[in-house]
């Protein structure tokens, strides 16, 4: 007799929950924030993995993690940061100059404005390349986890989540305007203001392509720069590759974590502030994570129930 684990069977009880949450989750965001063709591609994709096999079923029930992140993150379009606190934009922008400030032709420059002056073609392909790893890095890696060492996936993603919702909770005590505003508005705040793909306009026209105008013009909240989450990503995956071992692996991981900080600022998207921000943040959420994993029991039988289901 099989002793493998069934994880959650295809029945009608089965049926039922997931057919009823997927019909709530397009009717819910419908009334929240709109229909947006982004969401029933997530619901289509969910349900065909859950039921094409037991293997698709327990990796789509894995990364329901990861999925209950972008639906908080897309739901705060309709809870914009700056009506629960002034945006913050020049005074960002003097302590960036001031710490950080590039004396260049006679003028004292922040480092966005300084590349801004001094671009390259090679550098806006290289930083390009470097900033589309933000999201198949850390998923791809999620997915190595998670045929390799299912307790180091749900380790990986919950602090993945964890550093995620820290640094929603700065965008909404301090929300602050990207590097990009200020060179195309000044210092006037201007609500409901669309994504910007900046500098990496330049990758997009260099490739003739709208790939970074497509991915940016969905973002949730422009006056959200600090901290830098593309920032803490890497960071986070850095981590986990160190504490898996995964050698030459982890070279390719510090690589690609400090193309995408040097991106975030070359590309007038975050200030080497919100930069440095992020990289707090990442290491602030596996600090805590870690914590909380020795000392809350809770935590430890729930990740150990969970494990069992996608096992």
């Amino acid at each position: 007799m099989s002793n493998a684990n069934p994880g959650v069977t295809v029945n009608i009880r089965s049926i039922i929950v997931v057919s009823l949450l997927s019909v709530a989750y397009l009717a819910f965001s419908t009334f929240l924030i709109g229909y947006k063709p982004d969401e029933l591609t997530l619901v289509v994709i969910f349900n065909v993995l859950f039921y094409a096999s037991a293997i698709t079923r327990k990796f789509i029930l894995g990364f329901t993690i990861f999925i209950v992140y972008w639906i908080i993150f897309d739901y705060m379009k309709a809870f914009p940061n700056y009506n629960y606190n002034p945006v913050h934009i020049a005074q960002l922008y003097n302590a960036e100059k001031h710490l950080f400030g590039i004396h260049f032709n006679g003028k004292l420059l922040t480092p966005n404005e300084y590349w801004l002056a001094n671009t390259k073609t090679y550098i806006d392909v290289i930083s390009g390349l470097f900033y589309l790893c933000w999201i198949p890095v850390p998923l791809g890696f999620a997915a190595y986890l998670f045929f390799k060492n299912k307790k180091q996936f749900l380790n990986f993603s919950l602090t993945f989540v964890l550093v995620n919702m820290l640094g929603f909770i700065v965008y909404y005590t301090y929300p602050a305007a990207p590097p990009w505003f200020v060179q195309q508005h000044g210092f006037h705040f201007i609500p409901l203001t669309m994504g910007n793909t900046a500098g990496l306009a330049r990758f997009d026209a260099y490739f003739h392509a709208d790939v970074f105008k497509n991915i940016y013009t969905k973002g949730s909240n422009v006056f959200a720069a600090m901290p830098s989450l593309h920032s803490s990503y890497p960071v986070i995956v850095l981590y986990y590759g160190l504490k898996n071992r995964l050698g030459w692996v982890n070279i390719f991981f510090a690589i690609v974590t400090v193309g995408i900080w040097f991106t975030a600022v070359y590309a007038s998207h975050h200030y080497v502030l919100d930069v440095l921000a992020g990289i707090s943040t990442a290491c602030l959420g596996i600090g805590l994570y870690n914590l909380m994993l020795k000392k809350i029991s809770a935590l430890q039988s729930a990740l150990n129930s969970y494990q069992h289901v996608i096992s």
